[in-house]
C-alpha cells in the first residue's frame, strides 16, 4: 500500500513538472546588438568626431574588420603621414650617408649617432601618424548586419554612436520564465514563439538559463500583471533566425516543453 502511494506521488510530482511552462519574452540576435561608438578622445577634428563618409546602409551585412565610416579628419591624417614618409625617407638618406663618410673617418661619431636618433625618432612619429589614420578609418568590430544607424555624413558622432550591428543570422527568445516556474525548464526542451507579427508560429531549443533572477523588461496588455515581478531569462535558439532577423526587440510569447 506504501509503495502505491508513494509510485502514485511520484507520478503526480512528474507530471507537473511536465508541464508547459509559459511567458512573455523579445526578440533578440546572438549576443545582443552592438552599438559602434566614434573613437575615444573624440578623434575628429578639435576633438569633435564628425562623419565624412558613410560606407554603409541600414541592412547591410559587414565583415569584421571592414570599413563602416571614415571621419572628417582623414585627408589631414593622410597629409600628415606622407609629410613624415617623407621624413623618414631624408633620415634614412642621411644615415647611410654618414655611415659611409665613418668608413672614411669623414664624419664624426657623434653625426652617426644623431642621424640614427633622428632616423628612430621619424619612424616613432610615423608609426603613431599611421595608428592615427586608421582611427579616421571606423571598422566593424564584428561581422554582422547594421540595425540602425544614428549619424549620417557631416553630423557630429554624439552619445549614440554611429551605428548599431547585431548578429541577425542566429537569432533567439529571450524569454522571461517566473523564478517560480524556472525549475520546470532544461536546457534542450523544446519552445514555441508566438506574434501577431508572426505568420505562423516559430519553433526553437532552449540553448542557455541565465544564472540569475532580476526584474521582469517585458510588459504584456494585462492590467492587474505583476510588474515587479522576479524572473529568469530563458534563452531559445530559433530553427527560422530570417523570419525575425528584422524584429529586434519585438515581444513575443513562449511556451516552453509540451
Amino acid at each position: 500500500m506504501l509503495l502505491l502511494v508513494l509510485s502514485l506521488t511520484f507520478s503526480a510530482l512528474s507530471s507537473a513538472d511536465d508541464r508547459a511552462v509559459s511567458s512573455l519574452g523579445r526578440i533578440e540576435p546572438h549576443n545582443g546588438v552592438l552599438r559602434l561608438a566614434g573613437p575615444s578622445g573624440g578623434g575628429g577634428i578639435g576633438g569633435i568626431a564628425v562623419i565624412k563618409t558613410l560606407d554603409v546602409e541600414e541592412g547591410d551585412w559587414v565583415e569584421a574588420g571592414q570599413v563602416v565610416a571614415t571621419l572628417d579628419n582623414f585627408e589631414v591624417r593622410k597629409a600628415q603621414v606622407a609629410r613624415l614618409e617623407a621624413i623618414v625617407e631624408n633620415a634614412e638618406n642621411e644615415l647611410k650617408r654618414q655611415s659611409n663618410l665613418s668608413t672614411t673617418a669623414a664624419t664624426s661619431q657623434s653625426r652617426l649617432d644623431s642621424a640614427e636618433m633622428d632616423l628612430a625618432v621619424a619612424r616613432a612619429e610615423l608609426l603613431a601618424a599611421r595608428a592615427e589614420l586608421d582611427m579616421a578609418r571606423v571598422r566593424a568590430p564584428i561581422s554582422g548586419q547594421v540595425i540602425k544607424i544614428h549619424t549620417y555624413p557631416g553630423e557630429r558622432v554624439e552619445s549614440d554612436g554611429i551605428l548599431e550591428l547585431a548578429k541577425t543570422d542566429r537569432m533567439y527568445a529571450v524569454a522571461e520564465v517566473y523564478e517560480t516556474d524556472i525549475a520546470r525548464v532544461r536546457e534542450g526542451q523544446p519552445a514555441t514563439v508566438m506574434a501577431p507579427a508572426l505568420a505562423e508560429p516559430l519553433t526553437g531549443t532552449v540553448e542557455r538559463i541565465a544564472l540569475q533572477v532580476g526584474r521582469m523588461d517585458v510588459l504584456g496588455t494585462d492590467p492587474i500583471a505583476k510588474t515587479d515581478a522576479r524572473v529568469v531569462e530563458v534563452f531559445i535558439l530559433l530553427d527560422d533566425s530570417p523570419a525575425v532577423a528584422q524584429l529586434t526587440n519585438m515581444q513575443v510569447e513562449v511556451v516552453i516543453g509540451n
